[in-house]
């Protein structure tokens, strides 16, 4: 843990000027389990930061953006400015300074995801008020953890719990998400809004694989989800302030697990290669993962982010 600073007070409603940190309620829920299916939970404030094109038409679409297990990175700020570039406003919603969370990557501390998810729908109800910003075009792109949170803010359960009034995102992007190895219940169920996860094909921290059956799953049950595989990109490979490839030993890893949820909110732990229960014998986990920066897939990743963008907002436009 860390001093948290003071913030500004938390707004509900924006205004014209409204731009940089803003500060806006949430709620934190309990941390002993992944997720609680619950609206009881601690009030507190959190922040983002909000940056405009310099240049464009109004109202903007906007994408808020989700962090991973290491708070805002230079990868969440370099996505805003890219984003910036294509003509849409950017909140990077900060989850964890508020909460004086540093990190969860390696365990030491947890958040329970419903606080996070409470956090992106609480910045999509937020942003809609701003006279800038365009509600109909609010975009949620999440990266590892905030890729995971991505994936599960689409649930429809999820929405009816937490989300106030009708706040569907008009499209969801999740890179390399952290939650496609796990199993839900009403899995299916989820918002027809189109998916785009982007995954590198070296990820050893969140492979890829679990992501492609998600996606065969969801295209089975009729869902507009695809999936932008990047050869030779290991986790992370986005963020242009890291090396080729970089080893972490502290970090959790639950690449090798299935966690499968068998009543709501509780999950069981097995083995995701055996289907074998996980236990403190046999753990499925271990620590350690690769990140590393990939020029080349990450220079693909802003073309096909763009082009999905342009796609999904010049549709919500003519609607």
């Amino acid at each position: 843990m860390f001093a948290v600073y003071g913030a500004a007070p938390p707004v509900h409603f924006l205004r014209e000027s409204d731009h940089g940190a803003i500060s806006f309620p949430s709620l934190t829920l309990p941390e002993n389990r992944f997720i609680s299916l619950t609206q009881e939970g601690k009030p507190v404030v959190i922040s983002g930061v909000l940056s405009f094109p310099p240049t464009g038409s109004r109202p903007f679409p906007a994408v808020i953006l989700a962090h991973g297990c290491g708070g805002v990175s230079p990868t969440v700020r370099e996505w805003s400015k890219q984003l910036n570039k294509m003509g849409t406003a950017a909140f990077r919603v900060d989850s964890f300074s508020g909460r004086g969370i540093r990190e969860t990557c390696t365990g030491e501390s947890s958040i329970n995801r419903g606080s996070r998810l409470i956090d992106v729908y609480r910045a999509r109800e937020l942003l809609s008020t701003h006279p800038r910003i365009d509600g109909s075009r609010i975009a949620l792109m999440g990266f590892s953890q905030g890729g995971g949170v991505t994936l599960l803010a689409r649930q429809l359960r999820l929405q009816r719990l937490w989300m106030n009034g009708n706040h569907d995102f008009a499209a969801y992007l999740a890179f390399y998400p952290a939650t496609c190895n796990r199993e839900f219940l009403q899995e299916t169920e989820v918002s027809d809004r189109p998916l785009r996860i982007f995954q590198g094909t070296a990820d050893d921290w969140t492979p890829i694989g679990p992501c492609r059956a998600y996606v065969q799953k969801m295209q089975r049950a009729g869902k507009d989800v695809e999936i932008f595989a990047y050869d030779g990109a290991h986790h992370s490979f986005d963020n242009p302030s890291l090396p080729a490839a970089r080893f972490r030993p502290e970090v959790f890893n639950g690449s090798n697990c299935l966690y499968v949820e068998r009543e709501p909110g509780k999950f069981e732990i097995l083995h995701r290669e055996t289907g074998k229960l996980s236990n403190s014998k046999s753990p499925c986990s271990k620590r350690g993962a690769t990140i590393g920066h990939h020029p080349r897939a990450y220079k693909q990743a802003i073309e096909d982010v763009s082009g999905f963008l342009r796609r999904v907002f010049e549709g919500s436009a003519r609607k």
